[in-house]
């Protein structure tokens, strides 16, 4: 699967659990890392681990990935899946509004805004 579509997959997975501001960031051309950020808010701890939980099983069921690593989300404020091409951010929004990842990585044009039904 292309690093994009791994993304939006992650970014669906975010939406159908109500997650906020979700916004896939392609910084293929910053960093060897990885393609794309996908970067989304929950409005607490609990939704937090909740979104992260949502995206591992729906690309464990869907495409049979698993994250190569799985940090954070024990204290739901910040946590990360790494899927190796794709990486998963999910920030509690005020934790969000302090590391304000978008800031480092926008290059002004590589920001695309996860709306539900235009995927």
């Amino acid at each position: 699967m292309e690093s994009y579509e791994l993304a939006k997959t992650c970014a669906k997975a975010l939406s159908d659990k109500k997650a906020q501001d979700i916004i896939l960031l392609n910084v293929g051309e910053q960093t060897i890392v990885c393609s794309y950020f996908v970067i989304a808010s929950g409005k607490s701890t609990t939704q937090v681990k909740a979104l992260g939980e949502a995206v591992e099983e729906k690309l464990k069921k869907e495409l049979g990935l698993t994250p190569v690593r799985t940090e954070g989300f024990r204290e739901g404020r910040w946590g990360v899946l790494d899927f190796g091409d794709v990486v998963v951010h999910v920030f509690h929004e005020e934790s969000r509004l302090f590391y304000y990842l978008e800031r480092l990585w926008d290059s002004g044009k590589n920001i695309e805004r996860f709306e539900e039904g235009k995927e």
